[in-house]
């Protein structure tokens, strides 16, 4: 049986809803019915469209506050309100955190932190004035979670992100809820730069306790949900997105199976 959640004339405003796992979540929205707003600092080559609904773009780099203020100004004149906005911006690629230069680390700080809590301030200042209040839903990472070698100021930028969701649903509320998905492996149009052919991508998988990696708009169904009438009672969390997380490496290096003794 297939629940469907519905927000018909919702307007939600996605950021870095181009590609990748952001266009996953912005046509999750479309399907429910919301009308649906992308923002990144290039437009994409094909419009995101689903359900027979296309999601409007505007340029804006949100690490940039002029531009985030820009941005919802034009949003408000052409919709009057926001009900929801998806923190998805972020990444960073692999860099070892002895010799990356500090301008990088800033750099992916600003990105995956300070640009989610500008546009969510923003937003919030509209959100507050609207009857129904409104929900920010920030696309935080399992590497929040874990040591994240190769990405350190990633991981440690999004396990802020955790923070100032809890943070933020404590200061917004009643009329703002604010939460958090910690997603893992995703399966986009990049997969193959991360982690090599379908063998590869695969391999990956396998180590997944669902046995493969997410699909954007999994992850854009737990984002519909967080914003949706569901979770009206739900602020603050953190919802794991990551198919069971991983094998802990210490079984595979056992000779004991999962299913065999365990003292």
């Amino acid at each position: 049986m297939t629940l469907e959640l519905r927000l018909d004339g919702a307007v939600v405003l996605v950021t870095g809803g181009v590609r990748g796992v952001g266009a996953g979540i912005a046509r999750s929205f479309l399907r429910a019915g919301a009308r649906v707003v992308v923002c990144a600092r290039h437009a994409p080559e094909r419009p995101v469209t689903a359900g027979g609904a296309e999601a409007e773009f505007l340029p804006c780099d949100v690490r940039e506050p002029e531009q985030v203020g820009r941005l919802v100004g034009e949003l408000v004149d052409r919709h009057g309100r926001l009900d929801v906005l998806v923190n998805n911006a972020g990444g960073a690629p692999f860099a070892d955190a002895a010799t990356a230069s500090p301008r990088f680390h800033s750099k992916v700080v600003a990105l995956n932190l300070l640009a989610p809590l500008t546009v969510a301030q923003q937003a919030n200042s509209l959100m507050q004035q609207q009857e129904s209040g409104g929900a920010i839903v920030n696309v935080s990472s399992v590497s929040g979670c874990r040591a994240s070698p190769g990405t350190a100021a990633y991981g440690a930028a999004k396990a802020g992100l955790d923070n100032l969701t809890a943070s933020l649903a404590v200061e917004w509320a009643p009329k703002v809820r604010v939460n958090a998905l910690d997603v893992g492996m995703v399966r986009t149009e990049l997969a193959h730069l991360h982690y090599g052919d379908e063998a590869g991508v695969a391999a990956v998988g396998s180590v997944v306790p669902l046995r493969r990696l997410a699909e954007p708009e999994e992850v854009g169904a737990c984002a519909v949900f967080l914003a949706s009438p569901l979770a009206s009672y739900v602020s603050g969390a953190a919802l794991a997105v990551h198919g069971g997380g991983e094998v802990p490496a210490f079984l595979s290096a056992s000779t004991a199976e999962l299913s065999g003794e365990k003292s």
